[in-house]
């Protein structure tokens, strides 16, 4: 401003704006909205034409967003193919809790009667309850997040869009089923609500199961939906398939033999595994009691555990054909060896190795075929400390398995240097030592595969580590001796299946109980068939039958075996190996002049 001259006030302005004549007026107002109009053209050109990158940046940034598409988990069969774990779509309904409420409310305020009713629709279509639906989403008010109910059928999650509430959303995922149910469930475990393996095979394999999900790009509008896909970023890798080396029909088969035998013994519990010899594949795993994975929140903890690779047992009679293995490859005792068990009993320090009654003067084989506990303390005392150790240690006890599954047991088998006077001789007939029942089944397959121990695995032609840990000539001696054991005058004559040699143990083994033994009792029957070249190895452990129904193994456990192996035999199309003794039987039964022209046991004519 020039010296001199003042700011005019806006009175001054007004008056001499009223002073001008009409003309003037309009004439400089026109020219005002000339300007005005230029400047917004220029502002219009700089923003859609010069800086237009700039802005159309930030738009789509408020539009644009990048959403993940979920990849579909793979499906696990059994080894013929069978559908074991499946996935489904199914659609998740998400609320943006801050923009549902503002649009619920409208100009009504809070206590719109609209607000309240269209939280009730809302609630209605998800099956929730109202006013704990209310409770959530009033808590998370300044939120933008919340999931309302996942897994709802596609038809039921379209039900819910169509009611067009603000601010609820539907967003594709998947979820697993199972249908083969309990039968299957500690097999295959199961996943989380993320679709995530939580346990059993899910849980070992997710990595491949799971896949990659992908990522798209896509524009939402003013109320959050997506309206448009613009680019696909990242295409969705679905999961692998697993094919487990589990026979569908061989396990419900198990499952179902096993279920019968804890009903009629009044047994707590029970666990069954059957493995092929030759490569360790798992054909079966069953235990009792079981769950419904499809429904995993009924399931207790009790029923979830894999009792078969977690559960510590003291092995009982079962471990008596090591014991003798032990004997024959330190050279302490012969096939032809003999043994005096009178008067039935022997010392161990202050107390008794006792036999049921006194057996006097046994074989080698007799000692197996009697499953004398006499007969086993002699063994050992012909055994050093360190051999006994060495010898249980390397057939895979106090170890895990390597079976790669989750939450297996490594057992408990103590160092010599932490053994006391009576130890080794009470661990000569399966006590003072904890094992798992894929345990005793392994170490009984090293014996079947002529001293190879093959490492278990639930995968269908994967290749298991193979390590000779005993004498093939040792192993197929005591293979031989345990085929009295279900011959008359053995402890499992109910495990003996026409047709076949079947060689076995059992095992009544008393339960620990306030340091000592109590009279409650696990019944194990381990047995390989056809005992004159084994295929096939299975363990079955039945834990506290009722003893008024009888508990010992061979009464127990032993038919399960028989009635699973006599299945297992005819799907697996195995030939008999004992033609003469089915001959005889059809002989007795028809009365008879049968021939080896008869026909032989059939193959299972009804599907499992």
């Amino acid at each position: 401003m020039k010296p001199g001259r003042r700011k005019r006030s806006f009175n001054e302005i007004i008056n001499g704006w009223l002073s001008m004549d009409v003309r003037q007026r309009v004439l400089l107002s026109s020219v005002g909205l000339v300007g005005l109009a230029s400047a917004l053209v220029l502002r219009a050109e700089w923003v859609q034409l010069v800086n237009k990158d700039f802005y159309q940046q930030k738009g789509d940034s408020r539009s644009q967003r990048e959403v993940e598409i979920p990849a579909i988990r793979g499906m696990i069969t059994d080894r013929n193919g069978e559908p074991l774990a499946v996935s489904s779509p199914v659609a998740s309904i998400w609320v943006n809790p801050r923009e549902l409420l503002a649009g619920l409310k409208g100009e009504e305020g809070a206590s719109s009667p609209g607000l309240e009713q269209g939280i009730g629709r809302l609630a209605q279509a998800l099956g929730l309850n109202p006013r704990k639906l209310s409770e959530e989403l009033h808590a998370r008010s300044d939120k933008t997040f919340y999931w309302a109910k996942r897994g709802l059928s596609p038809a039921a999650g379209e039900a819910v869009i169509a009611l067009g509430l603000p601010g609820v959303y539907s967003t594709r995922e998947f979820r697993r089923f199972y249908p083969q149910g309990e039968a299957f469930a500690h097999i295959l475990g199961f996943t989380n609500i993320d679709d995530k393996g939580q346990e059993g095979i899910e849980l070992a394999f997710n990595d491949v199961l799971a896949g990659k999900p992908g990522l798209k790009q896509v524009v939402r509008d003013n109320r959050g939906r997506y309206v448009e896909h613009l680019d696909l970023l990242r295409a969705a890798e679905p999961g692998q398939d697993v094919v487990l080396s589990i026979d569908r029909r061989i396990q419900y088969l198990t499952y179902r033999e096993l279920k019968a035998m804890l009903e009629k013994s009044g047994a707590v519990s029970g666990s069954a595994v059957v493995l092929d010899v030759r490569n360790g594949e798992v054909l079966a795993m069953a235990n009792l009691p079981s769950y419904n994975p499809n429904n995993i929140a009924s399931a207790s903890p009790e029923a979830r555990r894999n009792r078969a690779l977690t559960d510590l047992l003291e092995p009982g009679s079962t471990i008596k054909p090591l014991t003798v293995a032990a004997g024959l490859e330190a050279g302490v005792i012969s096939v032809n060896s003999t043994f005096n068990t009178s008067p039935g009993w022997i010392a161990n320090g202050g107390y008794r190795t006792t036999d049921t009654r006194n057996y006097g003067t046994l074989t080698t084989t007799g000692l197996i075929q009697k499953s004398s506990n006499v007969g086993m303390a002699l063994i050992s005392r012909k055994l050093s400390n360190q051999q006994f150790y060495d010898f249980l240690h390397k057939m895979g006890y106090g170890q895990r398995t390597g079976i790669n599954f989750p939450g297996e047991a490594a057992g408990l088998l103590r160092e010599p240097a932490r053994w006391d006077g009576t130890s080794k001789q009470t661990m000569s007939y399966g006590y003072a030592l904890n094992v798992t029942p894929m345990q005793i089944v392994h170490a009984y397959a090293t014996l079947a595969n002529d001293g190879v121990a093959v490492r278990p695995t639930f995968i269908k032609d994967q290749a298991g580590e193979r390590r000779q840990v005993l004498d093939a000539e040792i192993a197929r001696s005591v293979v031989q001796m345990m085929q009295t054991v279900t011959k008359p005058g053995g402890t499992a004559t109910q495990a003996a299946i026409l047709g076949y040699h079947v060689a076995g143990k059992t095992g009544t083994a008393r339960k620990s109980s306030g340091g000592g033994y109590s009279r409650r009792y696990v019944a194990f029957f381990v047995g390989l068939v056809p005992a004159q070249n084994p295929r096939y190895a299975m363990v079955v452990s039945v834990d506290d039958p009722d003893p008024a129904k009888g508990y010992y193994g061979g009464l127990v456990s032993a038919p399960v075996f028989r009635s699973v192996m006599e299945g297992t035999l005819r799907l697996m199309d195995v030939p008999p190996d004992d033609i003469e003794s089915w001959i005889a039987a059809q002989q007795k039964a028809s009365g008879s002049q049968a021939s080896a022209a008869m026909p032989l046991p059939q193959p299972l004519e009804r599907p499992l």
